[in-house]
């Protein structure tokens, strides 16, 4: 019977909305996340009839179809701006724009992330810039950022193109020659997830493309002793929470009636 798989199928789509939006909500207050939405197709349709005609023998002007249901076509990646949160910590940044820092993972690949409450890790000859998670963040020439032990990192200056810069000894401002790498992509949404508010490279987000070479790129604005929250509204997941409840429950009413229906059927002999 046509009705039972076709619920199964819409129960089991709804069960992958729900856990998406339940991801949304665990990350309300994750710095830097951006929100997924579930996208759904309809599965192939069974032609009833092709043809067929009245009383008059004239033909109708459409087919008979039935549909076999649904399943989940992508959970697609939101990356709209999240808003700016004030943060006393120096080494805390946001961006204003489409732009992702550029980190590398233990295995030496390069992460994209927009999560960017870093710390300074001690190494010779200065302090790196790493993210929580010890990976180094990146400069325009791919290069991991370190500040020299002349300067203290936690109270380096950072301006809006992403620029360092530090005091010296006698109170004078020095530009340290060092600038976040910022990417962006043609298709962020094609970008792979991974943990810790990171994202790879795949071939449906395009090759990243540096902010400071590409030409015709609004550059992002780095902002100092800021983070950016999630882009998630709380009231929104809700409400979609509730729509994605009603419908797993319409399907099971569909597939409880149609064993009902079955059951009757059965019975019809007796």
């Amino acid at each position: 019977m046509r009705a039972l798989w076709t619920a199964a199928s819409g129960m089991i789509t709804q069960q992958t909305n729900v856990d998406n939006i339940s991801n949304n909500i665990a990350n309300v207050n994750t710095t830097g996340f951006k929100k997924g939405e579930a996208e759904f197709k309809s599965l192939l349709y069974q032609n009833l009839q092709t043809q067929s005609t009245n009383s008059d023998n004239v033909l109708k002007p459409v087919n008979a179809q039935v549909g076999l249901g649904v399943r989940t076509a992508a959970i697609t990646t939101v990356f709209t701006q999240g808003n700016l949160y004030e943060n006393d910590y120096n080494l805390a940044f946001a961006l204003e724009g489409e732009g992702f820092f550029k980190v590398r993972n233990q295995n030496g690949e390069t992460l994209y992330t927009r999560s960017a409450a870093f710390i300074a890790s001690p190494v010779e000859g200065g302090n790196m810039i790493c993210t929580s998670d010890g990976m180094p963040v990146l400069d325009v020439n791919n290069q991991a950022i370190i500040i020299s032990d002349d300067y203290n990192a936690m109270e380096v200056s950072v301006d809006s193109e992403g620029k360092f810069s530090a005091t010296n000894a006698q109170g004078d401002p020095v530009d340290l020659g060092i600038q976040f790498g910022l990417v962006q992509f043609n298709n962020p949404a094609g970008l792979e997830k991974v943990s810790g508010s990171n994202y790879k490279l795949t071939v449906a987000s395009g090759n990243p493309m540096e902010e400071t070479t590409t030409q015709g790129l609004t550059q992002s604005r780095v902002r100092q002793k800021y983070l950016e929250g999630s882009n998630v509204q709380i009231v929104d997941e809700m409400v979609n929470l509730i729509v994605a409840q009603r419908a797993y429950e319409m399907n099971s009413k569909a597939i409880t009636t149609a064993d009902t229906m079955l059951e009757q059927a059965n019975n019809l002999k007796r």
